[in-house]
């Protein structure tokens, strides 16, 4: 430890380093589960805090600091082992055309229109049961309203959403299938 000897001058920080080091390498393994990886992140975290050891503002935050050191040397770990591509060697062939894009993003625009212009108790239902795939039950725990009034709200809520799509001619009349899907209650 003459290193430590040549670059602190305070004998507790020294100390308080040594006794740090196990505690950095007992986290950089948890992390890594590499000896080796474990014990080269500790001795560079040690080796950039002996540096830097006139940034450390507060002596009783030490650790912290440590520690603070320790997650950048590991992210700097990830970023020296990260895997480059080169870019001319990526197709930029796409099977989706701008004109589909757009057609989708209007589908989108058009759909968020009609579900805004529902109660608020029949959106309510419909995103919780559609969109975040809730089941009824729980739509009532979160709502606070019984399981039927949840079904009939979420039964009004999606015939008011097919005619309002039927009325903007973003869905044919062909393709609407009368086969509701009815979820079970559990």
């Amino acid at each position: 430890m003459k290193l430590l000897n040549m670059f602190c001058r305070s004998q507790e920080f020294k100390q308080r380093l040594e006794a740090s080091r196990i505690r950095l390498y007992r986290l950089a393994y948890s992390w890594c589960h590499n000896a080796a990886l474990a014990d080269d992140l500790a001795q560079e975290t040690l080796e950039k805090a002996l540096k830097k050891s006139s940034q450390l503002r507060d002596p009783a935050a030490l650790e912290t600091w440590l520690f603070s050191i320790l997650t950048n040397c590991w992210r700097d770990h990830f970023r020296r082992s990260r895997d480059m591509l080169d870019i001319d060697d990526i197709p930029l062939e796409s099977d989706v055309s701008p004109e589909h894009e757009q057609h989708q993003h209007q589908v989108v625009s058009e759909v968020r229109a009609a579900i805004a212009l529902l109660p608020l108790g029949q959106r309510q239902v419909l995103t919780l049961v559609d969109l975040e795939d809730c089941s009824y039950i729980e739509v009532a725990n979160i709502l606070g309203l019984p399981v039927g009034t949840v079904m009939s709200r979420l039964c009004r809520a999606r015939r008011a959403l097919k005619e309002a799509l039927l009325d903007s001619d973003l869905i044919d009349q062909e393709s609407v299938n009368d086969n509701s899907r009815i979820r079970r209650i559990k």
